[in-house]
């Protein structure tokens, strides 16, 4: 079995949604597995850093599960169009798996949500992928032909990944067509990475 890495950021539960939705994506495609992880919250103050372990939910990622996993999904809430801070942090850290080229040739997909509709949803998604490519990584995304439902939401969902829009109070939960997209964006990321893992 191979495991496809689902790494996000959540605070209110939108992205957090769609992190359990491409994970069962991922879940069926035969002979892959979704390991899903989270990042510590960025402390404003650094005598309070958060615990080595999360009080509830995933745990912590390391970079040894970048490391093992053979694709990425990467999801992050909206911070003025682009991804939050404690997601960035993580990705500021990763200098040692770019030097060894690590990550380069893995597929790695994105996801987001957003208090308003278009409050940076598109801009969140391309500004998670220049570290990816940064990195080498094979960017998947959701095509028009294959996924009707990136040509007729009226709520979330984009080319360039999944995404929510979670309202301004974050009190909307996320529609049936942004799961379906997300869990979409499961398969094909799994997919790619069955094939690029198969052996010659």
């Amino acid at each position: 079995m191979h495991e496809i890495l689902i790494l996000y950021y959540s605070v209110h539960g939108g992205t957090h949604a769609l992190a359990e939705a491409t994970a069962r994506g991922v879940a069926e495609v035969p002979g892959m597995l979704p390991r899903v992880r989270t990042v510590p919250r960025v402390a404003a103050l650094v005598e309070h850093p958060e615990p080595p372990v999360p009080r509830e939910g995933p745990p912590y990622v390391e970079l040894a599960d970048l490391e093992e996993c053979v694709g990425l999904a990467l999801g992050s809430p909206t911070r003025f169009g682009n991804m939050a801070a404690p997601m960035k942090y993580f990705w500021d850290q990763t200098s040692a798996l770019w030097l060894s080229g690590a990550l380069a040739g893995k597929p790695a997909a994105v996801f987001t949500s957003t208090g308003s509709l278009h409050g940076g949803q598109e801009s969140t998604l391309l500004s998670m992928m220049l570290p990816l490519l940064h990195h080498g990584m094979l960017i998947v995304g959701l095509p028009y032909a294959g996924e009707p439902d990136v040509m007729s939401t009226r709520s979330g969902g984009t080319p360039y990944g999944a995404s929510h829009h979670a309202g301004h109070d974050s009190s909307l939960a996320a529609t049936a067509e942004e799961l379906r997209l997300a869990t979409a964006l499961g398969r094909r990321l799994a997919g790619a990475a069955r094939k690029l893992s198969a052996p010659a």
